[in-house]
């Protein structure tokens, strides 16, 4: 028998695996055409028939990805420390970052193809404009909500502001700024297929959006099972990094 423990470990495998199969029994008794919804056999079978040319899109839209959410970082962290740590920063940065953040990024991708051409450029600064926000925000809460008894505290004992807040503040602000990263690196493969599907000369999203319009849907959702498989293996390195570096933030819920 399968402890409680095992189980709940194992659990998003095991729905993982009852979903798939109820949805093969779905197309199959209802015989659903490939064109329309391909059986997960189906899909299976485009990838490895084009495993070759999948995972070179693969690659094509991880390093684009990684390169853009890259940049995210270190805008995010930067731009979330001046807003954090800065009440007047605060009160004129955030209202303006939250209506760019409003604004629908598919509707600036035209512009980037207009300023950057066909190819990686968009791709790169539509995974960066999607993904920095998240950074930003959080740095800044985990900054801006530093107690202020506690630091009143180390400004009698003698710490200046900028002590506070690298040696206090920003310890603080890591387990805000794993829980950024983890929700900006999906977001980041969400914008960078977005700008491939519609500016890119190469990558999953183009690979998705070349299989979509010739019908090739089994295809066309191997893409997205790669893009899936790629944000989850990304969302569980850095849940691992967190675990390891800020430990003492989760200590609480380990007792348990």
């Amino acid at each position: 028998m399968m402890s409680s423990k095992q189980f709940e470990r194992w659990s998003p495998l095991i729905l993982l695996a009852l979903l798939v199969a109820l949805w093969e029994a779905v197309c199959v008794l209802f015989t659903i055409p490939e064109f329309i919804f391909p059986a997960p056999t189906k899909i299976a079978q485009a990838l490895v028939e084009f495993s070759g040319p999948i995972a070179e899109a693969a690659w094509k839209t991880f390093w684009v990805t990684m390169a853009g959410f890259g940049l995210s970082i270190v805008v995010g962290v930067l731009l979330g420390f001046l807003v954090g740590s800065s009440r007047l920063a605060y009160a004129a940065i955030y209202p303006l970052l939250v209506a760019f953040n409003a604004v629908p990024k598919a509707a600036i991708v035209p512009i980037l193809i207009v300023w950057f051409g066909m190819g990686v450029g968009p791709g790169i600064l539509t995974a960066f404009l999607i993904s920095f926000f998240p950074i930003t925000v959080n740095m800044a809460t985990g900054l801006a909500t530093l107690e202020p008894e506690l630091e009143d505290v180390l400004r009698v004992l003698g710490a200046k502001r900028m002590d506070v807040l690298m040696k206090v503040g920003l310890p603080r602000s890591m387990p805000y700024f794993y829980g950024a990263l983890k929700v900006s690196i999906t977001l980041a493969f969400v914008g960078t297929v977005l700008a491939e599907m519609t500016a890119g000369d190469s990558g999953i999203g183009y690979l998705m959006q070349s299989a979509g319009s010739q019908q090739r849907l089994a295809l066309a959702f191997a893409g997205l099972i790669v893009i899936g498989a790629m944000a989850m293996l990304m969302y569980e390195l850095f849940s691992a990094v967190e675990k390891h570096t800020t430990a003492w933030a989760h200590r609480g819920s380990q007792s348990h």
